[in-house]
């Protein structure tokens, strides 16, 4: 949720962050009144109820004669109290709703407009002429199917389609992945964590996931729990309600986690393989840090981001999300997409989002500053996920359909060098 006192006093700059995103900036003036409702609601109820506490004190002190209608008056005021305090709750309670509706307000910088309206910032690394080298480009199931790494054939059998099975060398180069990345965490001071997948709808609207992409989100409506699409949701919700002590530096947190998404609308789009799936794991990122430390904090996430694509020789650039394209949480987000062979294109392997202060308001996380207490800001990014593997296999192929391992992966896979086909049963 934004800062309702920053919207009061510059209510042009969240209507032009709504421009921006391609909103409707019609929806800060509704704000904006239902907020104004809600203080003269306010004001109303504490001035009546200051009038019937003086009343009530008035009942004791009145003669005989008088304490009838002191008392009449009283009663009268009590109902008013009562009927101020319902109109001031119903107002409260229309200008939160309204005001949830808002989504962040984008950072100066962002580039307006839609998913295609991304800005390139660099790109780094060297796409190899595959063709130049003789090899005939296989895409990453063919290549997965003949390590026998991959199988989504089973995987739909058993559980539908976008399901698989990583098997073998598969299964292994994951676990090799997850584990460089946690270490990489670790190195630079994150704390390891093992999240919950399963989480409360006040924490999954917490994090701002129940917006415009709910429909991506799996529910349990049995149990009233949400299936995590990102372990950002349960580690932004870990210091929900909380003050944080920040003096010695941002808390940072990496989870790893099995991370579940509907892909609703996607259909026909890059679903042969594990591009797009269901189920995926993946090592996240995530930061709790003073408001005015954000940005350096981005660039940071940023940064280890790339050092950990540098790790397994991936070409990559890095692209400044468009305002369209951020969610609602995000003030501002950078991708590293990977190049893809097979469709000669980039495909995302990386998001990291500053999230100012909006998702740490919605949970009440906040520190103490100078004798007050004031919301943080948090940040995600992510480290590896699953995806990663359809890089890798396509990056390093070889003419043969082996794939040479990158040097950053050796170490989790006894030293390894190539993986051959067939040899991963």
């Amino acid at each position: 949720m934004i800062d309702l006192r920053a919207l009061r006093e510059n209510p042009e700059a969240v209507r032009a962050s709504q421009r921006a995103r391609g909103e409707d900036p019609a929806l800060v003036d509704a704000v904006l009144a239902a907020d104004a409702r809600r203080r003269e609601s306010l004001a109303t109820f504490e001035d009546l109820r200051a009038e019937q506490k003086a009343a009530s004190r008035g009942v004791g002190a009145a003669s005989p004669e008088e304490r009838p209608a002191a008392l009449a008056r009283a009663k009268e005021l009590a109902e008013g109290v009562k009927a101020a305090e319902a109109a001031s709750s119903a107002a409260a309670a229309e200008a939160e709703e309204l005001a949830r509706r808002l989504p962040n307000v984008v950072v100066e910088g962002v580039p307006a407009g839609g998913p295609d309206d991304f800005v390139v910032l660099r790109e780094e690394g060297t796409i190899r002429d595959l063709a130049a080298e003789g090899v005939t480009v296989r895409d990453h199931l063919e290549l997965g199917e003949g390590l026998r790494a991959i199988d989504t054939k089973r995987g739909t059998k058993v559980s539908g389609a976008r399901f698989y099975f990583l098997t073998g060398i598969g299964a292994r180069l994951e676990l090799a992945l997850l584990n460089a990345a946690m270490d990489r965490a670790l190195a630079a001071g994150f704390t390891p964590m093992i999240t919950p997948t399963l989480v409360t709808p006040e924490v999954m609207s917490g994090t701002g996931f129940l917006g415009a992409h709910a429909d991506e989100v799996y529910r349990l409506p049995a149990d009233d729990l949400y299936l995590t699409g990102t372990s950002e949701v349960a580690l932004a919700g870990y210091h929900a309600d909380e003050i944080l002590d920040l003096t010695d530096g941002p808390l940072r947190y990496a989870g790893w986690s099995t991370c579940y998404r509907r892909e609703a609308g996607s259909y026909g789009k890059d679903t042969r393989g594990i591009i797009r799936v269901h189920q995926f794991n993946k090592v996240e990122m995530f930061s709790y840090c003073p408001q005015e430390e954000a940005e350096a904090e981005h660039a940071r996430l940023l940064a280890w981001e790339e050092e950990m694509l540098a790790a397994v020789e991936l070409p990559y650039r890095v692209i400044d999300v468009a305002a369209g394209d951020l969610g609602s949480s995000a003030a501002r987000k950078f991708d590293c997409e990977a190049w893809l062979p097979s469709q000669e294109r980039y495909l995302e392997l990386t998001s990291t989002s500053n999230c100012t202060t909006f998702q740490a308001r919605r949970l009440g996380i906040r520190e103490r500053r100078d004798g007050q207490t004031r919301p943080v800001a948090t940040l995600n990014g992510t480290l590896a996920t699953t995806r990663w593997l359809v890089a890798i296999l396509e990056n390093h192929q070889l003419p043969d359909g082996a794939v040479r391992v990158p040097k950053g992966l050796r170490p989790y896979l006894g030293g390894l060098e190539v993986l051959e086909p067939g040899a991963g049963r």
